[in-house]
């Protein structure tokens, strides 16, 4: 494949940046792509897909949460030369009937360029950079997931992940169960926050409790029946996804603590 662009959408969201970051290390010419970055990019608005992806080569592929991987816009990538595809998709799709998901995989498997899938489990950076911040600084998380554990993983590890997909050969048809180097449960993950930053990070992981915290009833309430899905599941196996692909042992949650406290994430 001739190396020209490559195109990172979602490129100031917690992997994009990350992405786009070790892709200019390396010396390759990236298109970094959001609603407010470099290139403007715009799930809902389809006249910004073709100067986006218009001679790019290879395209990381990713919506924020909620929002559909649209097709249209995978065939038109492929239409103008993208010969590698990479997907961010999530772990335990299936389980969590996350149908968004699931067809965005399927979209992807039948795109016609060379694809790999990325599954990673959650994310390290839900703490600090994503929707459990909130909690985390009111010193209370609040989650149905009882005592179930999560191998948590960094998303630096995600993006060294995805670069090596989009840069080098091997990752074709593959899809990677990306996770941490251990399972936690969110007591032990909120544990390991409290003695980073100093202060207590109480958790909770009762379904009725989760209910009772939020304003939105019925939400919660469906919200809750896919967290029980997840939690029927059973504790998550840690893979060996970043070192087989990346040469290095993923990053460690207490690591990871670690560093985002030092760098004021808790402040």
């Amino acid at each position: 494949m001739t190396e020209s662009v490559i195109l990172v959408l979602g490129a100031t969201g917690s992997t994009g940046r990350r992405v786009a970051e070790i892709l200019r290390a390396g010396g390759h010419t990236v298109r970094a792509a959001s609603r407010s970055g470099e290139t403007r990019f715009d799930w809902s608005d389809p006249a910004t897909w073709e100067p986006a992806v218009t001679g790019a080569s290879a395209v990381y592929l990713m919506a924020p949460d909620g929002v559909p991987i649209d097709s249209e816009f995978v065939s038109l990538a492929v239409s103008r030369g993208v010969e590698r595809v990479v997907l961010l998709s999530s772990g335990a799709i299936e389980a969590m009937r996350d149908e968004r998901l699931l067809a965005a995989e399927r979209t992807v498997r039948g795109c016609g360029a060379a694809w790999t899938i990325l599954r990673p489990s959650w994310f390290d950076q839900n703490f600090d950079e994503g929707f459990l911040r909130p909690a985390v600084m009111a010193g209370e998380l609040v989650l149905p997931l009882g005592e179930v554990r999560q191998a948590f993983v960094d998303a630096g590890d995600i993006a060294a992940m995805a670069a090596a997909a989009l840069t080098q050969d091997g990752h074709a048809g593959r899809s990677y169960e990306i996770t941490g180097p251990r399972a936690l449960s969110f007591g032990e993950a909120t544990e390991i926050i409290g003695r980073a930053i100093g202060r207590e990070v109480r958790y909770r992981g009762g379904e009725e409790d989760y209910i009772a915290v939020n304003e939105f009833a019925e939400e919660a309430i469906e919200a809750a029946k896919a967290f029980a899905a997840l939690r029927a599941l059973g504790d998550q196996p840690a893979s060996d996804a970043v070192e087989q692909v990346t040469g290095r042992p993923p990053k460690s949650f207490e690591s990871y603590a670690r560093e985002a406290a030092a760098a004021g994430a808790w402040r």
